[in-house]
């Protein structure tokens, strides 16, 4: 397809903003590709090929999606090898394709039934296969059957028309349990929120040890923050459990903050902190400073809380270091 200049011009343009750090402009660019179609395709295809991060053969594959282009199949199977966000992506993007013509229509159809019955993929790729093609006549009422032959509960109970929210939910949870995260932290942390509660301490306590394997392996930025807000939920669901058994993170995130924490990470000091805690509490209130009062009254309110519970006083030996290292600290504090 012989692509005009200015065409040319505005898809290498669009291309590389997908491959930006703006957010705003990389969604108008999916947008915008989107429009061009067929003719962004060599391009996007291209630029997944070249790319060096996760987000942006994410944002390749979202564009493609849109673009109704047989070709996008080549690029989404080397998606669904990746696992996690990009695999769920690039089945919406071969999905995307089931009402093409024929013959790229029988590939996508092709390629899901697959990786709906493939049991060495994750489930939430999985169930997004499944639920891309149950609507299908006959097809769907196969892929259904198979399904409920599954060793997988969760899969099961999707092809008995557990709702889709509820189902894709599910798996989500699950694989992040079995090791798996998410590409996106804020995925894990609503996750969090609603079923960390409910989930078995050890669980929670390797969840945990994971998220932070993931965060100290990005650069400091708003991705690693996201993260740590994502382990600060697991940890409130934890404290919420009663259990201590992950306070050992909780201090040792303290004694590393350089500003201020999710709240998450306060509600479960405030439930179960421990004298061990007194320390980096202190310290992060000393590294504060007086321009940022709410963070040292946030803190302060914890470090009351852990006391009374713990009935510390000033004799503890905690204390008494505290006072002799950061004696500011200890006076805010509540000394």
């Amino acid at each position: 397809m012989v692509i005009k200049a200015s065409a040319a011009s505005e898809i290498r343009q669009l291309v590389e903003a997908l491959e930006g750090t703006d957010d705003v402009r990389r969604e108008a660019a999916i947008a915008r590709l989107g429009v061009i179609g067929a003719r962004a395709v060599d391009r996007l295809a291209a630029a997944y090929r070249s790319a060096t991060t996760r987000e942006v053969r994410l944002a390749v594959l979202r564009a493609l999606e849109v673009t109704g282009d047989g070709r996008t199949i080549a690029v989404a199977r080397d998606g669904l090898t990746a696992g996690g966000d990009l695999a769920v992506a690039a089945v919406a993007a071969i999905a995307s394709l089931l009402e093409a013509h024929p013959p790229s229509a029988a590939e996508a159809l092709d390629v899901l039934l697959t990786t709906a019955l493939d049991r060495a993929l994750e489930r939430r790729v999985r169930l997004a296969a499944f639920q891309a093609i149950q609507h299908l006549p006959q097809v769907g009422d196969r892929i259904a059957a198979a399904l409920r032959e599954d060793p997988d509960a969760l899969l099961t109970a999707a092809a008995d028309d557990v709702p889709r929210d509820r189902a894709a939910a599910d798996a989500a949870w699950q694989d992040a349990i079995e090791g798996r995260l998410p590409d996106e932290p804020a995925m894990l942390r609503e996750l969090a929120q609603a079923r960390a509660p409910g989930a078995a301490v050890t669980t929670l306590q390797a969840m945990i040890d994971a998220v932070r394997a993931r965060e100290g392996s990005l650069p400091e930025g708003a991705k690693r923050d996201a993260w740590r807000a994502a382990r600060g939920a697991l940890h409130q669901g934890l404290a919420l459990r009663g259990s201590r058994v992950a306070v050992y993170d909780l201090r040792e995130t303290f004694e590393q903050a350089r500003g201020p924490l999710a709240g998450s990470f306060l509600a479960a000091l405030h439930v179960v902190g421990d004298d061990t805690c007194l320390e980096p509490l202190a310290a992060a209130w000393a590294r504060a400073g007086e321009e940022d009062a709410r963070w040292r009254q946030q803190i302060g309110a914890a470090f009351r809380a852990i006391t009374r519970r713990e009935k510390i006083t000033k004799r503890h030996a905690a204390f008494k270091r505290i006072v002799a290292r950061w004696p500011d600290a200890a006076a805010g504090l509540g000394g």
